[in-house]
């Protein structure tokens, strides 16, 4: 079954504000095993607003709308569903003693002429209670379409999606639905589609699809069956499937992190964790401080971005002069000084070139990661050229994986 997502305001097309409401929603229907067709945004002019229902309704089942359910004249939801279904509104006694009842509690007696607009009501629509606002909500089912018409604030948004749309419009899927979403680093996002290629085609009920992120590779499972039960065998045993295939790249599921994986497998070893970088100028040190409890195993870090301050800090002198900066050999160095210098059982160490500029005969975007885990050294080169940002997120998040793999006594890239 298709669904869309529509959210309504100008304000939203001239950015003045972020929307958030079609995002989630787009997930909470994915969730639901909704094939969501489109999400879009509409402006407060009726004409567009009507055509963009229309156009949804003629692509999917289900339509969530956003906004536009306002007192002002520019709050147009309601009138536009109601010309594309071609019905007349009216005003529902019950709906208007509710906002009534809703200014009288805020201390106001006099109800505004413009709010009478949230009690009109089309007869094959029924209302949502708002208990956060005074805009109900619409649920209409017309000409075998369903449409729900939510407010645009998020705190009115979600109750009333979480306790009157969603239960409906769960009625109406047939097959029970389980998902699951696998992190993975390391490989690149053709790379991984071909080593789970047999998985992707594995069977009609089961999609699998990857997505990349800033983090990584996201590999979304959705199974499809007749019972819950079942739906939740078949997405395990694809888990299982794609583990198999991927190894250790697989890092953790849903939004899991690189630095919550390594906090993870420091806290169960009794890892403590120190950093010493140079390119990513204390993003490295952010990212692991970025994770809940990191205090109980992260010392601190030093951000030596210039030689006299790794050299400040315990990098040999003459490494840097034999081997430059940047250089696998002073990432090491670098690794070793910091869990020196500040007690710890791990560290890491990162140089690099996240500029536009070659050094030490290397070219923009290289980087040297290191890791010294008991006195264990390894260190691997990468390379990503692009944006300064872009490079600097690249080169933490590889050095958090190079620790995770040599946490787990797993094999590392060189």
């Amino acid at each position: 079954m298709r669904a869309a997502v529509l959210s309504v305001g100008s304000e939203i097309l001239r950015g003045d504000i972020v929307d958030t409401n079609a995002p989630f929603l787009a997930r909470e229907l994915s969730e639901l095993g909704f094939e969501v067709v489109s999400t879009r945004a509409a402006g407060d002019e009726l004409a567009l607003l009507a055509g963009a229902v229309r156009q949804s309704l003629d692509a999917a089942d289900v339509l969530l709308l956003t906004g536009g359910l306002g007192p002002t004249d520019d709050d147009l939801t309601r009138d536009a569903i109601a010309q594309v279904f071609g019905e007349e509104m009216t005003i529902d006694p019950g709906l208007m003693e509710e906002i009534e009842r809703r200014f009288a509690r805020l201390g106001r007696r006099h109800v505004p002429a413009s709010n009478r607009r949230q009690a009109q009501i089309i007869p094959s629509a029924s209302s949502l209670p708002n208990p956060n606002g005074t805009a109900p909500g619409w649920l209409v089912r017309a000409s075998g379409k369903t449409v729900a018409a939510m407010p645009g604030p998020p705190a009115e948004m979600l109750p009333m999606w979480t306790d009157a749309v969603r239960p409906e419009v769960e009625r109406l899927i047939p097959d029970s639905v389980a998902m699951l979403a696998l992190m993975t680093f390391g490989i690149g996002e053709s790379a991984l589609e071909e080593q789970i290629a047999d998985v992707i085609r594995w069977r009609p009920d089961v999609t699998v699809a990857t997505y990349a992120k800033e983090t990584g590779v996201q590999v979304h499972v959705t199974a499809r069956a007749g019972s819950a039960e079942e739906a939740r065998r078949t997405v395990d045993q694809a888990d299982r499937m794609v583990r198999e295939r991927l190894g250790t790249a697989v890092f953790g599921t849903g939004d899991s992190t690189l630095a919550g994986a390594v906090g993870d497998l420091c806290t169960a070893q009794g890892a403590t964790l120190a950093v010493m970088e140079s390119a990513t100028g204390g993003m490295l040190g952010a990212l692991i401080t970025g994770n809940p409890g990191s205090s109980d195993y992260f010392r601190g870090g030093i951000v030596a971005y210039t030689p006299e301050v790794k050299v400040q800090y315990g990098v040999p002198t003459g490494v840097i002069a034999r081997h430059g900066v940047v250089s696998r050999e002073t990432a090491e160095a670098m690794a070793t000084a910091a869990r020196s210098a500040l007690r710890t059982s791990a560290a890491i160490g990162l140089t690099g070139i996240a500029g536009t500029e070659a050094a030490d005969g290397h070219s923009p975007g290289t980087c040297f990661i290191a890791v010294d885990v008991d006195g264990l050294v390894r260190a691997a080169e990468i390379h990503r050229p692009g944006s300064r940002v872009g490079a600097q997120r690249h080169f933490a998040q590889s050095a958090l994986n190079l620790l995770r793999l040599t946490l787990m006594k797993a094999e590392v890239p060189v």
